[in-house]
């Protein structure tokens, strides 16, 4: 499996599909923002690396539009981390890359699919120290690479893997969150590090890295959203939360240089990798998941099946929600 985002007319439709439901839900949920409730209270689960969603923090959309919904923020190293407080009721809502609601399904998690991003295939990378010998992704075979495990970072391993043409038994994983896989190594620990922005761009501000492989050609890099089942049942909401990100993402493309600005201070970054941040990722707009990314999704989950990384196979569409659909028929 080869992922290409700008290579097949197919894949551009299917993003141009995104870029217009997300056009269209941000219309309508301005519009019903007024006169539909939102949720309360409404907690909101973030990373580092969800641009749209710090902004959104950042700049109060959500608490402009819905003034009654009591939002609240918590912060997580990575997405499984946030998936695991959503399944236990402590979030409700929160954004993660591809491999997180895979491992979260697999897992029995009460969970769903609700909104996606376009693919930001040049957002995450493998990386290696200057002096290391590795000049392939071939000569992974045998080392220790550190990663998050359940990330999107765990699939790009994945794909880089067979790509070289290696069994995944022939790689060994070393499990850890972003701060300390970047600890290891640093100290030499590891051979290599799998990660994505802002911890990617930051590596390449300190120096001492050198990127064996991106994303592009291995992964897309998709970006999901997720909520629990008390929000997936509300969907005003989720149209007032797409609404205030897809505007949120409006004013990166429009003030970059003061969205770039508001991101140091948030993630403490220097502005220089923030800015590098901000080049690679492209803009992204906020819809309901389209089949092509509920197809390619699912050739996600089913790596993860073959290689025994998850316990059984499942079907990805079993948990996306889609407008005007009830829970009661997923499932």
């Amino acid at each position: 499996m080869s992922f290409d985002p700008h290579a097949s007319s197919p894949r551009r439709q299917a993003l141009r599909v995104l870029a217009l439901t997300a056009a269209s839900w941000w219309g309508l949920g301005r519009a019903q923002t007024a006169s539909a409730a939102t949720l309360t209270p409404l907690r909101i689960g973030f990373q580092k690396g969800s641009i749209n969603l710090v902004l959104l923090k950042s700049l109060g959309l959500l608490e402009k539009q819905a003034p009654a919904s009591q939002v609240s923020w918590v912060e997580f190293p990575a997405g499984p981390q946030l998936l695991e407080a959503l399944a236990v009721g402590s979030v409700d809502f929160g954004a993660t890359g591809d491999s997180p609601p895979v491992f979260a399904q697999a897992a029995g998690k009460d969970l769903f699919y609700v909104g996606a991003e376009p693919p930001k295939p040049d957002t995450s990378a493998i990386l290696v120290r200057p002096d290391a010998g590795l000049k392939t992704l071939a000569d992974l075979k045998g080392r220790r690479i550190a990663l998050q495990k359940g990330s999107s970072a765990h699939f790009l391993l994945v794909q880089a893997v067979k790509k070289a043409g290696l069994q995944w038994s022939e790689i060994q994983p070393v499990y850890l969150p972003p701060a300390d896989a970047r600890a290891a190594f640093e100290r030499g620990a590891v051979d290599a590090w799998v990660i994505w922005d802002p911890f990617y761009a930051a590596a390449e501000q300190a120096g001492a890295v050198r990127v064996l492989a991106t994303s592009r050609e291995l992964s897309s890099n998709n970006s999901f959203y997720l909520a629990s089942r008390r929000l997936a049942s509300h969907e005003p909401t989720l149209r007032a939360l797409f609404a205030a990100l897809t505007e949120a993402d409006a004013y990166v493309q429009s003030r970059p240089e003061d969205s770039a600005q508001r991101f140091a201070q948030f993630s403490g970054l220097p502005l220089s990798a923030v800015q590098r941040v901000l080049e690679r990722r492209p803009a992204s707009p906020v819809g309901p998941l389209t089949p092509a990314l509920v197809a390619e999704q699912q050739q996600v989950a089913d790596a993860f099946a073959q290689l025994g990384l998850i316990p059984k196979p499942l079907r990805v569409a079993e948990i996306v929600w889609q407008p005007g659909r009830a829970l009661a028929a997923l499932r």
